[in-house]
């Protein structure tokens, strides 16, 4: 079975790694479509800021979990 575009586009910026993701999110909060995004529509884009807004809250603006 093919996963949602949504789910495959946030799991492809997860690759990515922590402070890569930190500054996407700097970038999508400021408008900006990324690369990975383009292929989706607006409200597609949004669920994955929204996701990975979410993981990332467990990093608290840091890539270390000390």
């Amino acid at each position: 079975m093919k996963s949602n575009p949504v789910d495959q586009a946030v799991e492809t910026l997860c690759q990515k790694g922590c402070k890569a993701l930190w500054a996407d999110l700097e970038l999508m909060e400021h408008g900006q479509v990324l690369p990975e995004l383009k292929a989706l529509d607006a409200h597609q884009q949004q669920q994955v800021f929204k996701e990975i807004k979410s993981i990332m809250t467990v990093y608290e603006g840091s890539c270390n979990l000390d």
